[in-house]
């Protein structure tokens, strides 16, 4: 797998949305992360200050590695500019205790 951190690392995913080639807010954006454990955070844009957005159509959030192993996340909006992405990434464990 080529994303491949070390736990500690602070992980910055993110999505990008448009319509015919130009950038646009969705009506809704929402996050979600797997950590490898399988708790999901859910993260919602204009109510969760995790979920930024940068630019038009441009969103990110900070993946805190606290946990060895393969992380997933989705990035999926509704409403205008309805879209949806998946990613994932892996994790190793520390040689150190």
């Amino acid at each position: 797998m080529a994303n491949t951190y070390d736990v500690g690392d602070l992980i910055r995913v993110s999505a990008a949305f448009s319509s015919g080639g130009s950038a646009i807010d969705p009506t809704t954006v929402t996050a979600k992360v797997r950590d490898p454990s399988g708790n999901v955070l859910t993260l919602v844009y204009l109510t969760d200050l995790a979920l930024v957005r940068d630019a038009p159509g441009a969103f990110h959030t900070d993946v805190n590695a606290d946990e060895a192993g393969v992380w997933t996340y989705r990035f999926a909006s509704t409403g205008t500019g309805q879209a949806a992405a998946e990613g994932r990434f892996r994790v190793r464990a520390s040689a150190f205790p």
